[in-house]
């Protein structure tokens, strides 16, 4: 018996016993291709030598220091790294996590307002669809609507605004930049409402994750956005827990959008799974307003910082620099979409495929024509994972995805070291998955 409570405490999980690269071995020995990197995760597999032996030369060194004594090697090359690489960004605040990282983006905001003599600045904006973290603050700014509801009574007042989400939204007589307008537009009218004076920051997904599949924005929406916040002196605060850090094909997603943020948060693929390590990035002006008000950033967490953990980060980022990782993810995304397409193109329960470098969505339902979303009572997603798994592959199915009830998709997130022959076996054991899945609702 388990004295381990799992999130789903009716599930019972293989146990996960060895990894060889792109693949996990559970005790059983069976393998299992992780097509999601567990949750977008994962970028270098399971075994990298030289992550694994920079762990190593850490924790011969000094495995942990805490911040408000000591600054360590690790921790100054990592951010030095990240900043070179940034759009425009020039601090680094290291956490634990991706939930850590947006709390503080969140804190920080609010902190940076009160530093300039602007105490009235009490709202955040985000969009319904969305997802930024499972502690309050970022849950409460966050449009998962099913992962909310219980918590609803704890959560910090927020506002949310349509995602970007042009397979649902987009009418037939708008181009993609039109409709991109007029849901950007929607935060100006938001913005308007609640006042100007008394707005802190809009936050977003550069591409939406887990709640909306690889939802990615059409050309023009973040410039227009950046535009509005300028306008009205509002931060920016991108998300990229799960799309960051070469997920999409660029260190930083929002590199494809041409825009710059206030904030930026980072964590999954920063550490790629060796350790846990999430990061808060800041502007000059944000910083510069700390550094020369109160000169304290009211926030903390014991392990922040932690040497190991950068340490593991800062050769995950020369891993995948040294090896030329993100060109592999653009070549093996488009490869990786194009076999998706060839197979489930005409599919009658794929409406939609997208997403951008190896972040790639597909969106399930029960209708191609009126893309009908199939019953939610049939839990789809767990069905997809169950199969998935009995095929050997590891695929991140949600429901919810149109409005937190309705809807499914799957997500696609692999190791940014997946080669060709990898790419064809998750598309044909997807295919064995959905076979099977579907055959479970046509007799349902």
């Amino acid at each position: 018996m388990s004295h381990i409570f799992h999130r789903d405490t009716q599930a019972t999980l293989p146990e996960a016993s060895q990894g060889d690269g792109v693949y996990v071995i559970d005790a059983e020995g069976k393998r299992y291709l992780d097509a999601c990197g567990g949750a977008a995760v994962s970028c270098l597999g399971h075994n990298h030598p030289a992550v694994i032996g920079a762990i190593k030369v850490q924790l011969d060194t000094i495995p942990y220091a805490h911040s408000a004594f000591f600054t360590t090697r690790p921790a100054e090359a990592l951010a030095d790294f990240l900043v070179d690489r940034s759009p425009g960004l020039d601090r680094v605040y290291f956490v634990s996590g991706g939930s850590e990282a947006m709390e503080a983006g969140l804190k920080l905001a609010r902190q940076y307002f009160l530093e300039r003599g602007e105490p009235q600045r009490r709202h955040f904006i985000a969009r319904r669809q969305s997802y930024h973290g499972n502690t309050l603050g970022a849950l409460a700014i966050g449009g998962n609507a099913w992962r909310r509801a219980q918590f609803e009574p704890l959560l910090i007042p927020s506002h949310h605004i349509a995602p970007c989400y042009a397979y649902r939204d987009q009418r037939p007589d708008e181009s993609e930049q039109e409709y991109g307008l007029r849901v950007a537009n929607e935060l100006e009218q938001k913005i308007q409402e609640l006042g100007a004076e008394s707005v802190i920051a809009f936050v977003a997904e550069t591409v939406v994750g887990a709640t909306a599949g690889a939802l990615p924005p059409v050309p023009g929406y973040f410039q227009r956005i950046r535009e509005i916040c300028n306008q009205y002196g509002v931060l920016l605060i991108l998300d990229e827990v799960m799309c960051g850090m070469g997920r999409t094909g660029t260190l930083f997603a929002c590199e494809q959008d041409g825009v710059e943020p206030d904030l930026v948060s980072v964590a999954k693929g920063l550490g790629g799974g060796y350790q846990p390590i999430g990061a808060l990035m800041a502007s000059r002006e944000i910083y510069d307003a700390v550094a020369q008000g109160s000169g304290f950033f009211q926030h903390g967490h014991t392990y922040m910082g932690h040497p190991t953990a950068c340490a593991a980060s800062l050769a995950v980022m020369q891993v995948i620099e040294r090896e030329d990782l993100l060109a592999n993810v653009r070549r093996q995304g488009d490869a990786l979409r194009s076999a998706l397409a060839e197979r489930f193109g005409g599919h009658p329960h794929v409406g939609d495929i997208r997403g951008r470098g190896l972040f790639i969505g597909l969106e399930l339902v029960a209708d191609r024509e009126s893309k009908a979303p199939f019953d939610p009572t049939l839990q789809l997603a767990q069905v997809v994972k169950r199969e998935a798994m009995n095929a050997g592959l590891m695929c991140y199915p949600m429901g919810g995805t149109i409005d937190g009830r309705s809807g499914n998709h799957v997500l696609l997130a692999p190791p940014f070291l997946i080669n060709d022959r990898q790419v064809n076996e998750i598309v044909d054991k997807l295919t064995v998955a959905f076979a099977n899945t579907f055959a479970q609702t046509s007799t349902a």
